[in-house]
């Protein structure tokens, strides 16, 4: 009849429902292929550098070792400088508390340069600007490169617990399932540090001054080598913004101290918000310098 709108068949609609569910499902299908693309291919150029590995058992050592032989040397031959240490730490054990706090500055130090450079890398090896042009989810190429780095993150902590009990004596003595939740806790934040990290080295064109810069934050106010309760009020304001802080926190609590979960709460919601807040950073400042990119060219500039 005149004047009533037009109704498209039952059929029809259920058709185009269909086949905008289908072009959804490939897209989607598609996305994890070049995910898994960026993964292998990640994973390929890791071990045509075999010597990469080494790095993973040496570093656990030597880093940490200038501390504890210097926190050695505090403590007297009589370990009497260990009671004003206590005091303030809440431990005895100067050894597992230098080890965990140098392991998590080192998770965070490699992050920075490995996913953190990522694109930079791309760029310079001349392969970013092609397939930047692919028909692909652009995050993938960032996405993927995290995954590779998480598995050998993996790695690296394990020989890194396992060096510091053979060579430094450390003893755990907390939970293995709760100190593999603060682990699980930690990855949002440090990979989103890393993520946004990533998207600001593609368009400053330059990376080891900002590492320089995060990681010497992180040392100074994160107290990998000393409790932050001997700071000064302000820098100790500072920490509790910085997620390192409670990874490192908790993480002494769950493998050193025994902690039960409520104890490690008021470091894993913290950290729970932290990581739901820089992941979406991360994903935020790659979409501003995707959308960069395209304006300016950024992406081939060297």
């Amino acid at each position: 009849m005149a004047g009533l709108p037009m109704m498209e068949p039952p059929l029809a609609v259920s058709v185009a429902g269909a086949q905008r569910r289908s072009l959804a499902h490939t897209d989607f299908t598609a996305h994890l292929r070049a995910l898994g693309a960026v993964v292998r291919r990640q994973w390929i150029i890791f071990r045509r550098y075999p010597t990469w590995v080494i790095a993973m058992f040496i570093w656990p050592v030597i880093f940490p070792a200038a501390y504890i032989f210097s926190a050695h040397a505090l403590a007297g031959p009589d370990g009497s400088g260990l009671a004003a240490f206590a005091s303030v730490a809440g431990t005895l054990d100067y050894l597992g508390f230098i080890a965990l706090g140098t392991t998590v500055w080192m998770w965070q130090n490699i992050v920075l340069w490995d996913v953190g450079t990522t694109l930079r890398e791309d760029q310079l090896r001349g392969t970013l600007e092609s397939n930047w042009l692919s028909p692909t989810w652009r995050f993938s190429f960032l996405l993927g490169s995290s995954v590779t780095h998480l598995l050998t993150s993996l790695i690296f902590l394990i020989v890194s617990a396992v060096e510091f009990a053979l060579i430094f004596g450390v003893r755990y003595n907390g939970n293995p399932a709760l100190i593999l939740l603060v682990l699980l806790a930690a990855i949002p934040s440090i990979y989103g540090i890393g993520f946004a990290f990533a998207s600001l080295v593609i368009a400053a064109k330059e990376a080891s001054g900002i590492v320089m810069l995060v990681r010497g934050l992180v040392m100074i106010f994160c107290g990998i080598t000393f409790p932050v309760a001997i700071l000064p009020a302000w820098m100790q304001a500072v920490a509790r913004w910085l997620p390192p802080t409670y990874i490192i926190h908790a993480a002494r609590l769950a493998a050193l101290g025994g902690a039960k979960l409520p104890a490690l709460l008021p470091d894993l919601i913290p950290l729970v918000l932290f990581g739901v807040a820089w992941l979406a950073a991360g994903y935020l400042l790659f979409n501003w310098m995707e959308r960069r990119a395209r304006r300016t060219g950024a992406i081939g500039q060297y």
